[in-house]
């Protein structure tokens, strides 16, 4: 009896291993590099063992992506609740969420980059689970503007900048080389920490 409870444990921890190795390889070699091969290799599992879970690469790129915005979702709600009520302070809390994975698993940047080459459509259900955290982000800044508690802005704006220079960060790493800017732990935390102070200092009323 006890094996028998404890085999879905061990299904589940195979596919979150192969999740985990495939957001690794992906995010730092690029979609097209990396076969299922591969990443069973690096599971430790029979590729067939790899299909079982994923069908194809396809569905496995998608299970990643999908994978990433959940996790950042989870963070991000977190930091929300647990930030204190005023609004500056709770803006910076969500800009460390925002970076938090990336400064743990700097595989997720290159996830980032690989976004911006997959065909059209191919990350349409990634938009379509972070569209109510954008969508409440705005909302939220537009009532604390309302309120007075920020400075009048356009709220679709702001959260484009935040992206921009997240999404900056993994396309266009020898720009900011120029800049004298280096993309590691320390790089990613100074870069935090600059956008935070830039955006207290822009949206306090």
């Amino acid at each position: 009896m006890a094996r028998h409870s404890l085999a879905p444990n061990r299904r589940s921890d195979t596919r979150e291993r192969i999740l985990e190795s495939a957001t690794i390889l992906f995010g730092t070699r690029g979609f097209d590099s990396v076969s299922l091969d591969q990443i069973a290799a690096e599971v430790g599992v029979a590729k067939q063992s790899l299909l079982y879970w994923f069908a194809s690469k396809d569905d496995l790129i998608q299970a990643v992506l999908v994978n990433m915005a959940a996790e950042l979702t989870v963070v991000v709600e977190a930091a929300i609740r647990s930030a204190p009520d005023m609004p500056l302070d709770r803006l910076e809390a969500v800009i460390h969420a925002v970076f938090r994975p990336a400064v743990r698993r700097p595989a997720l940047l290159g996830l980032l980059r690989e976004l911006s080459r997959l065909p059209t459509g191919a990350a349409e259900h990634l938009t379509e689970i972070l569209n109510p955290l954008v969508t409440r982000a705005g909302t939220w800044l537009r009532t604390e503007m309302q309120a007075g508690r920020l400075r009048q802005g356009d709220p679709s704006l702001i959260i484009a900048l935040v992206y921009a220079t997240v999404a900056g960060i993994a396309t266009e790493p020898e720009a900011l080389r120029v800049v004298g800017w280096s993309q590691d732990v320390i790089g990613l935390r100074k870069l935090r920490n600059e956008l935070t102070s830039f955006l207290r200092a822009a949206l306090a009323p």
